[in-house]
This record gives C-alpha cells, sequence and structure tokens, in this order.
C-alpha cells in the first residue's frame, strides 16, 4: 500500500536520528520518503524535520541532502507531530496518521517551507546598558551555529537595535556593539567571517511604541536576517 501525502508549511528543529539509504517499507515500519522545497522552488539541503510520535513520545526524524531529500522508517499505527527546524525555535505544523496495514506503507511528502528573512532572536540577553552577552544566551546562539553549519551556504546579518533612551549616538554605538558580540560568538563556534556580518541601527528601526515599557523592550532586539541562503 502506497500513500502520497503533500504538506505545506508557510513557516517553521533538534532531536535527530540518522538512518542509512535504502531503506524498506516493512508491515511494522513505514517508509517516509520527504522532499522540502523552499520559496524559491529549490530544495535545499541542511533542512531539519521530525516526526513525534503520538503513542510513544519518540522523535524521529533527519536532515535533507544535497538534494533537498532524505528517507526514513517510522513504526505504522501513530500519529506523527511533524516539526520543522526554525532558527532556534522549534514548532508544531500538523500530524500526520501512518495507519498499520497488512502490507508494507510508504508515504511521499512534498514539505514546502517559506522561511522569514528576519527573525528576532528572543533569547539572546545582554548586560543592561552594555554589549556583554549573559550566559543565558548560549543556548540560542548555539542552536544558531548549528543550523548555519548544517545550512553552509546560509549567510546572514546579525542586527542590533535599541529603544530610544538616551543619546541617539549611544544608542548606535550599543547596538553596533551587541550585533558584533553575537558575530564574534558564531565565528568561535566555528562559522566563517564571510558568512556573518553586523549592523547595529540604534534607536532608527522601532517594531513598537517606544512610550511604553513594553514596546522599549520590544525595540531593543537582535536580529538575524537572512541575506543568501
Amino acid at each position: 500500500m502506497k500513500k502520497i501525502i503533500f504538506l505545506a508549511f508557510l513557516m517553521p528543529y533538534s532531536i535527530v536520528y540518522a538512518q542509512t539509504p535504502a531503506l524498506v517499507a516493512t508491515k511494522e515500519m513505514a517508509l517516509l520518503k520527504v522532499v522540502v522545497v523552499n520559496a524559491n522552488k529549490s530544495s535545499p539541503e541542511g533542512e531539519q524535520v521530525s516526526f513525534v510520535a503520538e503513542k510513544t513520545k519518540k522523535v524521529y526524524g533527519s536532515i535533507t541532502d544535497a538534494t533537498g531529500k532524505f528517507s526514513i522508517l517510522v513504526p505504522a499505527g501513530d500519529k506523527y507531530k511533524v516539526k520543522y527546524k526554525l532558527f532556534t525555535d522549534d514548532k508544531d505544523y500538523s500530524a500526520l496518521d501512518i495507519p498499520k496495514t497488512d502490507g508494507p506503507v510508504e508515504f511521499e511528502l512534498t514539505i514546502n517551507v517559506s522561511r522569514p528573512k528576519i527573525y528576532t532572536l528572543d533569547n539572546v540577553f545582554f548586560d543592561t546598558g552594555k554589549s556583554t552577552l549573559r550566559p543565558q544566551s548560549d543556548k540560542a546562539l548555539d542552536e544558531l551555529a548549528e543550523l548555519m553549519k548544517l545550512k553552509k551556504k546560509m549567510k546572514i546579518e546579525i542586527s542590533g537595535h535599541t529603544d530610544n533612551v538616551g543619546d541617539e549616538a549611544a544608542n548606535q554605538k550599543l547596538s553596533e556593539g551587541r550585533a558584533e558580540a553575537v558575530r564574534a560568538y558564531l565565528l568561535k563556534k566555528g562559522i566563517a567571517a564571510d558568512r556573518v556580518i553586523a549592523k547595529g541601527y540604534g534607536d532608527t528601526q522601532p517594531i513598537a511604541d517606544n512610550s511604553t515599557p513594553e514596546g522599549k523592550q520590544k525595540n531593543r532586539r537582535t536580529e538575524v536576517k537572512i541575506l543568501s541562503e
């Protein structure tokens, strides 16, 4: 029995179980043949997709090869949450029901993804008024570095932003220093220098009302901008 399923996700992970090619479906284990397609209609390498079993909570997943594909075996007779890696976040998308049948089951999944070009690093923190990264930032930045190691062609800009409190020149300098601190962290993790640029924008690009504490907090942010993939 062979089923063809097409899954489309508008936005987009990180337990990954590598499996060898030439896998064969059985009555107990369904074969999933996955291809990821991005907004440019190309099939990118290094995309992480995972399937979380509803009954056992086990995670099955892999990473796309140079052709944007991978194959994986998962137990039949369960429903799976499909997850996709977006920078440092994991997000649930849909449920995939894989029934148990009298014979082998194959599924072909085409996953269409449109990755945002700008993403806020919500879990990156600095000392107040300084460009010193706090230890709590390590997890998010480590995950970003790992993603860039998988997506070898990706180039990004780290953008620093502040609220409008204080002198404009000081805010500009602070935003530049914070962006450079994130870039330096990524370079220490093995990311090539020509793949990451840092820019500070001071208080010139607010995304919220600076007249409220909540708005100021949103404006004090570090962003990742994808330049190319």
